[in-house]
């Protein structure tokens, strides 16, 4: 037996997934988590930042796969969950600016390509072109995370400089990734 409602799905194709799903309540939840993973770094309670910046990470992929999976992509979901990993990002590296363990110059160098390149993705879909991210771009946040990921975590003193050459690493491909969008979308053009 059909309903009013399946009546009205039918012929209009398939039906968009509502808002409140799953994937954009994990992606509510990392930016809501924000302000206490700040508050950790800062009261200077190191492993309970690892952690929770551990989850929030967790949740970025497994938000994507489960919309992915089960077909609940929304427009929400792909303008929130962007915002929550440049929010949490940008909270994770100026908060270790904060403290001291990280260098300014580094912070200043991510986000600017982070902001720019999103301020021309945004740009460039005013204009009727998408820009996916790039493998690279992928690399790029497992490399930001993993770098962060180690100047939380209170490690011995003799992994500062694996963890600083983690995050020279992830400072490089950043700016490496930014320049290669801007060269393909030049070239594309």
């Amino acid at each position: 037996m059909t309903t009013p409602k399946d009546s009205a799905n039918s012929g209009s194709g398939a039906a968009k997934p509502s808002n409140w799903n799953l994937p954009n309540v994990l992606t509510s939840l990392r930016i809501l988590f924000i302000p206490v993973f700040v508050w950790l770094v800062l009261s200077g309670q190191q492993w309970w930042a690892f952690g929770l910046f551990a989850v929030l990470m967790a949740t970025d992929k497994l938000d994507g796969d489960i919309a992915r999976a089960r077909g609940l992509v929304t427009d929400f979901g792909k303008i929130a969950d962007p915002i929550a990993d440049k929010a949490l990002m940008t909270a994770a590296l100026v908060s270790l600016n904060i403290i001291g363990v990280l260098p300014v110059w580094i912070t200043v160098v991510i986000l600017f390509r982070e902001f720019g390149i999103t301020l021309w993705r945004m740009w460039m879909l005013r204009n009727g072109k998408v820009v996916p991210a790039s493998k690279g771009g992928k690399l790029k946040t497992v490399l930001q995370s993993l770098a962060v990921a180690l100047y939380l975590c209170p490690l011995p003193g003799w992994m500062d400089i694996p963890s600083y050459v983690v995050m020279l690493l992830a400072v490089a491909v950043t700016v490496v990734t930014g320049a290669q969008y801007l060269m393909d979308a030049r070239r594309h053009n």
